[in-house]
């Protein structure tokens, strides 16, 4: 448990020192806050813009964050030739996935929770001011707290994009993991569509296929509540609960995979 904290703090700490996740942040950021010149254009319709913009720009570099570290956790450590000197310390090889794992997780909660709060604060200055005969037409207040639901699955789907960057992570070269991490999140998106794919074709061989593609592709699809937020619906605290433990299932099985993968890699 002591060397799996240290690893993922180690992580931790150099995806911090990473100038390309300042960047990343920065612009973020700066989208966030240009949503708020863009909103100024549309009357009536401002909060929905910066709601929209703030929520999409996090999700965004929060899958850049997601990919560009999960992919060189391991083989940055391989390239380096460093992986040598690790596995000779009293360390298991599974430590070192599941370490590297949290430490990414942990950068993007700091991340994404730096990013929300830039969201809240161009909120407050749209909102501040504003008589409350103007605030009524809102279909949501401009400091909703439900947002804070649609940050909150966007951090879980970015935890099951990050586990697919890091099981590609363990087998293949950067640029292909990169490839089919995105490849995988595009894909993660339409899985309901190959459910109904398979009601559409006659062919038997076609109908299981895009039924097993829809069974072993995530679903992320599910995490997406960013329309029914910024809209004022309501997003029930039980589906929210249904995403998570499909996510932390998803992660558990990927995670043991990795780790069966990088344990009888031969590094020699």
């Amino acid at each position: 448990m002591k060397a799996t904290a240290w690893i993922a703090l180690n992580v931790f700490r150099e995806s911090v020192r990473d100038k390309v996740l300042y960047n990343l942040v920065f612009f973020a950021i700066l989208l966030i806050g240009a949503s708020y010149l863009i909103g100024q254009l549309t009357a009536g319709q401002d909060v929905k813009i910066i709601k929209d913009l703030g929520l999409a720009a996090t999700s965004i570099f929060g899958l850049f964050i997601a990919v560009f570290i999960g992919i060189g956790l391991v083989s940055k450590e391989v390239e380096r030739r460093s992986i040598y000197s690790l596995l000779a310390k009293p360390i298991h090889r599974y430590q070192l996935v599941i370490g590297k794992y949290c430490g990414l997780v942990l950068t993007l909660v700091v991340n994404v929770a730096v990013m929300a709060a830039a969201l809240y604060l161009v909120l407050a200055y749209m909102a501040w001011g504003v008589s409350p005969q103007a605030a009524r037409i809102w279909d949501a207040p401009a400091l909703d707290p439900a947002l804070l639901k649609a940050i909150t699955l966007l951090l879980v789907e970015l935890t099951v994009v990050t586990a697919i960057a890091l099981f590609f992570s363990t087998f293949s070269t950067p640029l292909l993991s990169a490839a089919l991490t995105f490849g995988f999140y595009i894909v993660g998106h339409f899985t309901n569509d190959l459910r109904n794919f398979a009601d559409l074709v006659e062919s038997r061989a076609a109908t299981r296929l895009a039924r097993g593609l829809s069974w072993v592709l995530p679903n992320l699809a599910q995490f997406d509540v960013r329309a029914d937020v910024v809209h004022g619906q309501r997003v029930a605290l039980g589906y929210m609960g249904i995403a998570c433990a499909y996510a932390a299932v998803y992660v558990a099985m990927l995670l043991a995979i990795s780790v069966l993968i990088f344990s009888r890699r031969d590094f020699k």
